[in-house]
């Protein structure tokens, strides 16, 4: 694309002015439109390594530029200390919209990082309850990025693991054991750890409806355990997730050996000791603030050592990248999970795995928070969430923000049609393109061929330039793991998609003319169309 083959113009001009073999520019859209359609800071870079003036620096860079021109650029000039600022050539202003007319749905995508194999595990909720809003956030975000990497040629496989053992899921089936009998929590009967909300109670009866013993304690995990799994499925399906590659028990690290492999690894290279009848590792060989309890004095593993025996296999499957994503209350685990890949001495790289970390979600209505579920009885569930606003305000929103800053969803504003609502002024957006395009009555083969010359008006340059930043955007957000930045792009080309249709008519009687507007309004709807689609939000032709 136009970012892409401006740096590799650029890079060649730096090598042919032996500036340097290895540097590569970076481009940013200037902040100030006069100072062109875009700049770089490389001569400032470059210039303390070869000792010179950076403004002597960018004169001989822009000398080479110069002499082996750019059919996209009318000028390369230098600002302030030794900026170089690019201004492009009215055809190359609008090159995006020709793209997005001809490549349609692949507009946007890249092969660069094709044969890189990407895990992102996501959600990974223990089946002891319905999903809640931080397990929505958790899905859209994990969805939403495993898309974005797709856009770059990655190869993606998305991964659920959960715990299908221990003391939750015995907990779990104690809870279910007592409400079939009739045992009410509270009472001197009922664990401290119990789970209260009322789909315990429908699980009990389910149970007993379908002739199970209550007595068989063994049954009642694993029924509870399957109807959770199988309500936990319909929620992320009526969510739009796309389906897992893998669900990966925790229970298996323990009955293939994994755990035990893992722990004998960790031993013979020498980062174990034993103190007061415990075993530890020491994580403070690599940057933990203190050594960690591998196994108790009183037997069992601690909870960190079957992630380092999950985190083997998944390097063992030959995923040069993973990616986490957890709540924020994980970030105490990223250190030891990483110190323990690095004491296996099995060549995982030192910053393995990725993580992207969430913040939970609060919940507003009416101007109240809401923390109450009549079914979960402690947490707004994801179910009720969609049922409240819809999967694609619930998809949006949960994207919209750093994923680590706080959240509130304000189901008010999620269901207001206004352009405060993020989710209904971008959807909006597209379904009024579609009717105007619906009235143009242009075919494809005349917006095709449209003289985008024609277009000379600051706003129609100021949209063909948002939809430019596109397939960068993708990249950026993919490569740092930021899809907030999608649907936050989503809105700017809204609102400047806006800001032109109250400038210009776009329905006038010059043919020429109604196919050169009709044609940039066309690769609006296109981008704004993938990505929606991105974020697995609808991208609605009529509102």
């Amino acid at each position: 694309m136009q970012k892409e083959q401006l740096i590799e113009w650029l890079t060649s001009a730096i090598r042919k002015a032996n500036l340097s073999d290895t540097a590569v520019p970076a481009l940013e859209r200037p902040k100030q439109a006069e100072h062109g359609d875009w700049a770089t800071n490389i001569a400032l870079q470059l210039a303390k390594p070869l000792g010179k003036n950076p403004r002597e620096v960018a004169t001989l860079l822009k000398a080479t530029l110069d002499a082996q021109p750019n059919a996209m650029v009318s000028e390369v000039s230098i600002a302030g200390p030794g900026f170089i600022n690019i201004r492009l050539n009215p055809a190359a202003k609008f090159s995006a919209v020709a793209d997005a007319l001809r490549l349609g749905d692949a507009f946007g995508t890249s092969t660069a990082r094709k044969g890189e194999k990407v895990m992102v595990e996501f959600v990974s909720a223990n089946p002891t309850g319905p999903l809640h809003t931080g397990h929505a956030r958790q899905a859209a975000l994990g969805d939403t990025l495993c898309n974005l990497l797709e856009t770059q040629g990655c190869t993606v496989h998305r991964e659920f693991y959960y715990n299908d053992a221990g003391n939750q899921i015995d907990n779990l089936a104690r809870s279910v054991q007592l409400r079939a009998m009739g045992v009410e929590p509270g009472s001197a009967l009922w664990p401290e750890d119990g789970y209260r909300g009322d789909y315990i109670v429908e699980i009990g009866k389910a149970y007993l409806e379908r002739g199970g013993d209550v007595n068989d304690l063994n049954a009642i995990r694993s029924y509870a355990v399957n109807v959770l799994r199988n309500e936990q499925d319909k929620d992320l399906t009526a969510f739009g997730v796309k389906k897992f590659d893998c669900y990966y028990l925790e229970s298996s690290l323990y009955t293939d050996g994994r755990v035990d492999k893992t722990v004998a690894g960790l031993k013979a290279s020498g980062h174990t000791f034993e103190q007061d009848g415990a075993l530890w590792l020491k994580t403070t060989d690599f940057g933990d603030d203190k050594d960690r309890v591998m196994k108790k004095a009183t037997g069992g593993y601690t909870y960190f050592v079957p992630d380092v025996a999950y985190h083997v296999t998944k390097w063992e499957r030959g995923f040069t990248q993973v990616v986490n994503i957890q709540g924020t209350d994980h970030h105490g685990t990223i250190t030891r999970v990483r110190a323990g890949l690095q004491a296996m001495d099995a060549g995982i790289p030192k910053g393995y795995p990725d993580y992207l970390l969430h913040s939970m979600v609060r919940v507003m209505r009416g101007g109240e928070e809401v923390k109450i579920s009549k079914r979960a009885g402690s947490y707004i569930t994801l179910g009720e969430l969609i049922e409240w606003v819809g999967k694609d305000a619930v998809r949006f929103f949960l994207v919209s923000r750093k994923a680590d800053s706080e959240f509130t969803f304000d189901i008010d504003l999620a269901l207001s049609q206004s352009e405060e609502n993020p989710v209904y002024y971008v959807q909006y957006a597209h379904a009024r393109i579609c009717s105007v395009l619906r009235e143009a009555a242009v075919s494809d083969e005349a917006l095709r061929a449209a003289d985008l010359g024609l277009l000379t008006h600051e706003k129609a340059e100021a949209l063909a330039t948002k939809l430019a930043d596109y397939p960068a955007l993708l990249a950026t957000a993919a490569r740092d793991l930021a899809p907030h930045l999608l649907p936050y792009y989503l809105r700017e080309v809204a609102a400047a998609f806006h800001g032109y249709y109250a400038a210009e008519r776009i329905r006038v009687d010059a043919p020429a003319l109604r196919a050169a507007r009709t044609a940039l309004a066309a690769a609006t709807a296109q981008v704004l169309k993938n990505g929606l689609g991105l974020l697995g939000v609808s991208a609605p032709e009529k509102m």
